[in-house]
């Protein structure tokens, strides 16, 4: 589990609860409650953007919020080294040799690519294909970001469309004094609620996925370029410092492997 998405989606509620309280006590938390302003929101917001999609790519969207709790399934560093070990392999045994490494891959991308490059298969053909792969499977991330964002974009309107309801229903009943505050109050909650949808939980979670699916398109990036690289017959020791280049300074120490020198 992805610890700091968590954490960060419990810190936000903890500020928001100890800000109300702090300022209206245990006993005002109530007036922060409002089941029809939660109604013009929420609902208005999600049947928006309903309106925006198809059925199973709306619900395959709120199924997606999942995804940012998950940790990422591959390590860049420990990535590169598999495929080091895989270019020794190759080195020592030859191409067909890694037909036995890919039954045991669990990652479906690099399985494919070893699979392209063990039948044979021309370097620019195995290039292609997988860029096709690549491209598509980022359209489908980001489309997923998109409708994190499209509903973040709604939540803050629907709220303004809220507290415009509850100002008419204020300006209608203006002979009663005491009524306007209680009514002004509940108008704005609307807006409140709109904020809280945008920026406590539709932003973070387009944010988190479009950067999960940056680091998960490097990673691909590397796949290619290693397998290309170990199909071009290239140095274990080059192909290491080649896809290192994809990592931070800091990060390039942990992918290094006592093993790229057995090529040499």
């Amino acid at each position: 589990m992805d610890i700091a998405s968590l954490v960060g989606f419990i810190m936000c509620l903890g500020m928001l609860i100890f800000g109300i309280i702090s300022a209206a006590g245990l006993g005002g938390f109530g007036s922060y409650l409002d089941a029809p302003s939660a109604i013009i929101t929420f609902g208005g917001a999600l049947a928006a953007v309903m309106t925006s999609y198809s059925m199973a790519d709306y619900l395959a969207g709120l199924k997606s919020i999942k995804l940012i709790f998950k940790a990422p399934s591959v390590d860049t560093p420990d990535l590169i080294k598999k495929i080091i070990e895989l270019s020794n392999v190759a080195r020592k045994e030859g191409l067909l040799s890694l037909e036995e490494s890919a039954s045991d891959m669990d990652e479906p991308f690099l399985k494919k690519g070893i699979l392209l490059v063990v039948d044979g298969t021309d370097p620019d053909l195995v290039r292609g294909i997988l860029e096709t792969e690549m491209e598509c499977i980022d359209s489908r991330h980001k489309n997923t970001a998109s409708f994190w964002e499209t509903l973040a974009s709604m939540g803050p309107a629907w709220g303004m469309i809220g507290t415009l309801v509850g100002l008419v229903n204020m300006l209608n009943n203006m002979s009663d004094a005491s009524s306007i505050g209680p009514s002004m109050a509940v108008a704005l909650i609307t807006t409140l609620y709109g904020s809280l949808l945008a920026n406590w939980i539709c932003t973070p979670t387009a944010a988190k996925l479009k950067a999960d699916n940056a680091v998960e398109m490097m990673q691909k990036q590397v796949m290619i370029e290693g397998l290309l690289s170990i199909q071009a017959g290239e140095n274990p020791r080059v192909i290491e410092e080649k896809l290192k280049s994809f990592l931070n300074p800091k990060d390039r120490d942990t992918a290094s492997s006592s093993d790229a020198a057995e090529g040499e």
